[in-house]
């Protein structure tokens, strides 16, 4: 039987990397600036790798590069064959391991440092970069192939979920609290000292300012859910992006507050804020590990999830 000739690429690591920096700036000359390249070299490399993939990458409009329909998944291949490249070309600094991490703002500012002294402890020589954020904009990254691995809030929602891998990884519970004697559950809210907590009927909660994270946060997607689908005419006051903003808001008295009850532990244990406990909703939710198919799943990638998955 003849064995079969193998084929070897036409398209270079370079003609890739050029590509991807032209994406990721916008122009020809600053991906030459950043490759330590001429322009004509960059400019050259382009047109090679179009001609290589017989498509448009750019569209030309004056000086101008327009990103053409084409470009988005060649750049996700793209990243993925550099990364490998990568991997390979250091595989040595890789048995010590480096890693990008993402998390939602929650799980990243109360819940990750824990983890990361674990992995540290397991491989001291660790490179570990961190990229904080809402869910939505950590879930992006991952896409791009810019995130090993993410740790987020409520359901990942990728464009391509063909290409996203999730699994669910923990659970937790959000809380609706305000400040211990707070103008607004005077005469409104029950006192209940067995649980040390107020409670208040849906109705009840519907009349009062509420202060909430904002639109594609993980926490916001699920008072979304499973909070103010309940509360139509509901008072929100306004939709703030950072957690500890909301608590201190919530300190002064502005309204009430929704957060995970890791955010607001401390304050609770300490008396300075108090539960409010609404008849009827459940605002438990599942955090999710997400990562891209074709990101390499490197030794320390390994040791990340046998943490998580211990924990």
């Amino acid at each position: 039987m003849k064995k079969a000739m193998q084929v070897l690429p036409k398209i270079t690591l370079k003609q890739l990397s050029v590509f991807v920096s032209i994406y990721q700036t916008g122009s020809t000359s600053r991906a030459s600036e950043a490759l330590h390249l001429s322009q004509s070299a960059v400019s050259s490399a382009l047109t090679e790798l179009e001609s290589r993939l017989q498509m448009p990458l750019f569209e030309r409009v004056g000086r101008r590069l327009n990103q053409h329909p084409n470009a988005h998944p060649i750049y996700i291949q793209a990243q993925a064959i550099l990364g490998q490249a990568l991997t390979l070309e250091h595989y040595h600094k890789h048995q010590a391991g480096q890693i990008h991490i993402g998390a939602s703002t929650t799980i990243g500012n109360y819940v990750l440092p824990p983890l990361l002294a674990k992995l540290y402890a397991a491989l001291p020589d660790a490179h570990i970069d961190m990229y904080i954020a809402n869910t939505q904009e950590v879930v992006s990254e991952v896409e791009q192939l810019n995130i090993d691995i993410a740790l987020v809030e409520g359901m990942p929602r990728p464009a391509d979920m063909k290409v996203i891998e999730q699994r669910a990884w923990r659970t937790d519970a959000l809380i609706v609290f305000a400040k211990r004697d707070s103008q607004w559950l005077k005469d409104v809210a029950a006192y209940n000292d067995m649980d040390k907590c107020y409670e208040l009927s849906i109705e009840q909660l519907a009349k009062l300012p509420l202060l909430v994270r904002e639109a594609g946060s993980g926490t916001r997607q699920i008072i979304d859910e499973q909070l103010l689908k309940h509360l139509p005419d509901a008072e929100i006051v306004m939709a703030i992006q950072q957690s500890e903003a909301i608590k201190h808001m919530v300190s002064a008295d502005i309204g009430l507050g929704c957060l995970s009850q890791h955010v607001i532990q401390a304050e609770l244990t300490a008396g300075a804020l108090v539960q409010v406990k609404v008849a009827g909703i459940d605002l438990s939710r599942t955090w999710w590990l997400v990562w891209h198919k074709a990101r390499h799943q490197s030794p320390i990638w390994q040791s990340f999830i046998d943490i998580l998955t211990e924990d």
